[in-house]
């Protein structure tokens, strides 16, 4: 798999996440696009997408209005989450999940239109980056929670810090992949 690719990736995602903040002004930053590229066991949709992208700032609007949007080591999404999906455009099922709970979180037609360029762009660099996985023989799948139901856990996600003090929270597994670096010091982040 070429060196470039996940970086292209990584900034394709930074670029779509900048695209939700211009209508959520208190979205914070996304810390580390690159933790979402790895297979990962999160509670938190089934692909790799804008939608997923969506899904994560709705995490990223919980925390910055210190709201506690999920249980379970993050697995639970409870109706916070929901409001605050809602809010970012996406729809909900009428009864929670019982191990995810409203976890499976869908786009509303509008939140399509929206956000169709940045939706078109990033689902060309995501055709880049799995023909670039597929050529490396590896078969790698990005894991949610319809892959995870009734399955045994995984997914336990943990503190990693950088040189300035910023965290994360990263399954260490996505972390012994490849490292995942600041972007505001440049420094990796390692498990506390």
């Amino acid at each position: 798999m070429s060196t470039t690719q996940p970086l292209v990736l990584a900034a394709e995602l930074a670029a779509a996440w900048s695209d939700i903040q211009a209508y959520h002004q208190d979205l914070p930053d996304l810390a580390s696009p690159e933790a979402l590229i790895g297979e990962s066991s999160s509670a938190c949709g089934t692909r790799l997408g804008f939608e997923r992208l969506l899904h994560e700032a709705a995490h990223g609007l919980a925390a910055a209005r210190d709201i506690r949007d999920t249980s379970r080591a993050g697995r639970y999404h409870n109706r916070r989450f929901l409001m605050l999906a809602s809010e970012l455009g996406l729809a909900h099922p009428v009864e929670p999940h019982a191990s995810s709970g409203f976890s499976q979180v869908t786009m509303l037609t509008e939140t399509q239109e929206r956000y169709a360029e940045t939706i078109e762009r990033l689902d060309r660099a995501l055709g880049a980056h799995q023909e670039a996985v597929a050529g490396d023989g590896a078969t790698r799948a990005f894991r949610g929670p319809a892959a995870r139901h009734g399955s045994s856990g995984g997914g336990v996600r943990v503190k990693a810090v950088c040189g300035c003090g910023r965290n994360v929270r990263v399954v260490p597994s996505v972390l012994a992949q490849a490292s995942i670096v600041c972007g505001a010091c440049q420094q990796p982040f390692k498990i506390a």
